[in-house]
């Protein structure tokens, strides 16, 4: 039976590390999400009901609401949440993504990510900067605001330049990014900066009004997570195909909602496998401290099932005082951690502070059960107050529980 395993996950490793991701389109949830259209949410995490949400994700869908139009304040959308009118979607179920709180709505502008190799999409929304916003659960005015100019300005733009550019390769953005000290998850500078590069001579060419141009190109070059929802986007597409191999034990989705952590398996359907998220480790920004923390919560966490993130954290020596890391020692010890949790390393992103090692790939329930050794993520901290956004930065590590009920669920499904 071992060895139909190893086969099956052998595979899986194939498919993740033959991917070849672009960015190929920007297009409407409405227009490409399944079921999108009014009174319908997407979320972060395992599904979730409006009872069960925690503060910040309350407060995203609140202000999704009003963004859509649907009510005119926080009492008459809270209002409408109660009366049953809201439909709520993992996004994970629809081929979609979305950091922290992860709403999508039918009007939100999505990139679109082709994975070349095996011909899936996946989705991710914009990233909308640092500071109030939506994906922190942040929910004023100034947030819709700023996501009705991602709308109707952003996203519009950075279509034509795309129709004149033609796919950009993320595949090669990554590994780039990789060895100029990103991890992709927390620390996205290098490749926030490569995307703008390849897409900004084709943003020139673009019909707009100076002052509109300037506000663009000011946006993308001063975000400097602005690539992590590509990041997420392209992990999404290489991470879908490995899903549904039989006697596959890769985890193909990490992913929580601020009330559950769940993963999901290749050989084990949709089913997602649950347990309590656990409180991120680190830094908290000036006036905060663990006790005003969130759990952890996010779709994001699907960069580390495809090797970057907490995984590369050796390849981003300065990403560690951002997250609290002791040193670069232990960065490079937490990805040593993860290679004896997976099936292999990436012949493509390779991180040359380990001597041009490959990333670790292809977690495996069975090593991470058999080792006692938890994923490691990379992630922001969610005030537990809606509105208040993020407070901090850190690693936090996926529950054991997860993994645990996973591969008891594998051994009665094994052909």
């Amino acid at each position: 039976m071992k060895n139909i395993i190893d086969k099956a996950n052998q595979e899986g490793y194939h498919r993740i590390d033959s991917a070849q991701v672009s960015l190929v389109d920007i297009k409407y949830a409405r227009d490409v999400l399944p079921g999108f259209s009014d009174y319908v949410i997407g979320h972060a995490g395992p599904p979730v009901a409006w009872s069960d949400m925690c503060g910040p994700m309350r407060g995203a869908v609140v202000g999704a609401i009003k963004y859509e139009g649907w009510a005119e304040n926080d009492q008459e959308a809270e209002a409408l949440v109660e009366a049953g009118r809201i439909k709520f979607v993992s996004n994970h179920s629809v081929g979609a993504v979305g950091p922290m709180t992860g709403i999508i709505t039918q009007s939100m502008p999505l990139f679109e990510v082709l994975n070349e190799t095996y011909g899936n999409y996946a989705y991710c929304t914009f990233n909308e900067g640092l500071g109030k916003v939506m994906r922190f659960g942040a929910n004023s005015q100034e947030v819709i605001d700023r996501l009705k100019w991602i709308e109707t300005s952003l996203a519009p733009a950075l279509k034509e330049a795309l129709q004149l550019s033609g796919p950009i390769n993320l595949k090669v953005i990554i590994a780039q990014a990789l060895a100029m000290g990103d991890e992709m998850h927390q620390r996205n500078i290098a490749a926030s900066l490569l995307f703008a590069r390849a897409i900004m001579k084709y943003l020139a060419q673009v019909s707009l009004r100076d002052v509109e141009r300037a506000r663009i190109v000011d946006f993308i070059i001063s975000n400097e997570q602005f690539f992590l929802n590509l990041a997420m986007a392209a992990a999404k597409a290489t991470m879908d195909p490995v899903h549904g191999i039989p006697n596959c034990t890769l985890v193909t989705a990490m992913s929580r909602n601020g009330t559950s952590f769940g993963i999901r398996v290749s050989g084990l359907g949709d089913t997602w496998f649950e347990a309590p998220p656990e409180l991120p480790q680190g830094l908290y920004f000036p006036g905060f401290s663990a006790a005003d923390a969130n759990l952890d919560m996010g779709d994001s966490a699907i960069v580390e099932c495809m090797g970057i993130g907490g995984f590369a954290m050796g390849s981003a020596p300065a990403v560690v005082r951002f997250l609290g890391v002791s040193s670069a020692h232990d960065a490079v010890k937490y990805t040593r951690d993860m290679g004896e949790i997976t099936v292999g390393r990436s012949s493509y992103y390779v991180m040359p502070t380990l001597d041009f090692q490959g990333v670790p790939m292809g977690i495996d329930i069975r090593k991470v059960v058999e080792t006692g050794i938890q994923p490691v993520i990379n992630t922001g901290i969610a005030h537990k107050e809606a509105g208040v956004g993020q407070v901090g930065a850190g690693i936090v590590k996926a529950p054991m529980d997860c993994f645990v009920k996973a591969l008891l669920a594998m051994d009665k499904v094994l052909e």
